[in-house]
């Protein structure tokens, strides 16, 4: 359950999920993640609502009022990077799974990223990104992000092959320690290594949507993903690691 009674011990993992006009998908999505998390042992969950304008919020109502999950709004469309930043800033897990909120992620692949930072030790990753290895898109999507990637790899070659996974599990505060811009989202593997965290991939399952919209123009996406791809190169440049520290 979300919401945990007084004394209990803290959340280790939240999961924050953006949305925008998914009301059909809200609650399905819901149930799978309180399913797909359950072994893992005290969560919570976060939908951040990016200025719907259909029912979302009043489809989530009852499970907010269940303590089911913790409902933040933003008062007019922000974009899905600030979405995610509200989540995880409001969040009280140490850990962080996000996951996109139309269904075509499988929060039954949460476990398997948690899986390679649950011992905690020297080498855990920072970032565990989901890697999509059979896209269930119509053909043009598949092909414009497939370009995309291939573009984005020879300027960042940060070993991610599908930064449009919206599936990814992080390190709460190394993610808040990050310069935030419009189009993070899309960058967090080379964004994690530029400043020095270990990063992993793991492959997941992709499913084809079967309720609501896609809010996304191949076109329209690929002009800004040119400009923000440039802006991340100038960044991972000029970024210097911070110098280890004695606290004596």
């Amino acid at each position: 359950m979300s919401a945990l009674p007084e004394g209990r011990p803290p959340v280790r993992l939240s999961v924050v999920v953006p949305v925008f006009n998914e009301a059909e998908n809200v609650l399905p999505l819901l149930e799978e993640i309180e399913r797909g998390v359950a072994a893992l042992g005290a969560f919570e969950v976060i939908f951040v609502d990016d200025g719907s304008s259909d029912d979302t919020v009043a489809r989530l109502a009852p499970a907010v009022a269940a303590g089911r999950l913790r409902l933040l709004r933003h008062v007019r469309r922000s974009g899905q990077s600030a979405a995610v930043r509200t989540g995880v800033k409001a969040a009280r897990g140490e850990w962080v799974a996000t996951l996109d909120g139309d269904g075509q992620n499988d929060p039954a692949d949460i476990p398997n990223l948690f899986a390679l930072v649950a011992d905690g030790g020297p080498d855990t990753p920072m970032l565990v990104g989901g890697l999509r290895k059979k896209r269930r898109d119509i053909l043009s999507k598949r092909l414009a992000s497939k370009f995309a990637n291939a573009v984005r790899q020879s300027f960042l070659q940060d070993g991610c092959t599908d930064s449009g996974c919206g599936l990814k599990l992080f390190r709460r505060d190394a993610f808040l320690d990050l310069p935030f811009f419009g189009a993070m989202h899309r960058f967090l593997p080379a964004l994690f290594k530029a400043h020095g965290h270990p990063v992993a991939y793991v492959p997941v399952n992709h499913r084809p949507r079967e309720r609501g919209v896609s809010k996304y123009n191949n076109w329209r996406r690929g002009l800004i993903g040119v400009v923000d791809l440039l802006g991340v190169y100038w960044l991972k440049r000029r970024t210097a690691l911070s110098p280890a520290v004695e606290d004596r």
